[in-house]
């Protein structure tokens, strides 16, 4: 009966984490990357500790081999810039990916996609961000049916076509379609996304919509919702603004400080209960 007590106020309290009653699912950006060198075991393995679902980006290597990276090439988190696609893994794997983030992550190595999906915990989801092209599928799909972690995986992307591809090679796993958000040429506004997403998406029978936080109007959101597809958003850190997000029922918001947002998001759950209260 203690343990069922615990575990209750725990629920309570972390509303916003990964439990019961949770009103919106917190996804680490490229792991735990505020305080990890991203898309590194080591900030998904944080990510993982600190409970969270986890997004990463991958990109096929010269040897078809699948790498865990988001840029196009390597400069921006090795020092030196080696093309991706143009490239041998092992060469690829020779780089340290840590130290641009802090000394303390020196030697980290861009890991393969199967070695994070070694690291997915029981109850946890891995969102797999394709950032190649459609020729991408071939090799991700026995990479994932091979890991027996399939039931756990969520693909996205920004290409259509790729996460159409997706959709099709593996029909019972969700794929959602990645969209920013533009801005008006004068006054540099975020423009609203567009509801015609909605067709499009569902055209393509994709599970739901994945898209930059700035362009989710109350209108675009309730029109996603009544479509039954999925709005996940990214990359808030803002507390203010996922409060916005939250208040418009988004199904998910990632983030790259995941502990810290679900922190201020349940503390101000609980002042607002509070409130209420008195």
């Amino acid at each position: 009966m203690k343990n069922l007590l615990i575990y209750g106020w725990m629920c309570v309290m972390a509303a916003f984490l990964t439990g019961c009653g949770r009103q919106v699912e917190i996804i680490a950006h490229r792991g735990a990357s505020y305080d990890a060198p991203e898309n590194t075991l080591a900030a998904v393995n944080l990510a993982w500790r600190q409970g969270f679902d986890v997004e990463v980006d991958i990109h096929l290597s010269a040897d078809k081999r699948i790498v865990v990276i988001h840029d196009k090439d390597t400069k921006r988190t090795a020092g030196r810039k080696l093309v991706v696609a143009e490239t041998a893994s092992d060469e690829l794997r020779k780089l340290d990916v840590g130290s641009f983030k802090s000394q303390d992550f020196a030697g980290e190595r861009m890991p393969f996609l199967e070695e994070v999906l070694e690291t997915i915990p029981p109850h946890r989801k891995l969102y797999v961000e394709i950032k190649s092209g459609p020729e991408t599928v071939d090799v991700l799909v026995p990479v994932l049916l091979d890991s027996g972690r399939l039931p756990q995986i969520v693909i996205i992307g920004f290409d259509l076509e790729t996460v159409a591809l997706a959709k099709q090679r593996l029909p019972q796993t969700p794929v959602y379609w990645l969209k920013g958000t533009d801005k008006h040429k004068v006054t540099n506004h975020p423009i609203p996304h567009d509801t015609s997403l909605i067709r499009t998406a569902q055209d393509k029978n994709l599970d739901g919509l994945d898209v930059h936080y700035a362009g989710v109007t109350e209108e675009f959101a309730n029109a996603v919702r009544a479509s039954n597809l999925g709005l996940y958003v990214w990359t808030v850190d803002d507390l203010a603004e996922a409060q916005r997000l939250v208040s418009l029922k988004v199904d998910g918001i990632t983030t790259n400080r995941p502990a810290w947002l679900s922190e201020q998001l349940a503390a101000t759950r609980n002042k607002t209960s509070r409130n209420h209260k008195d």
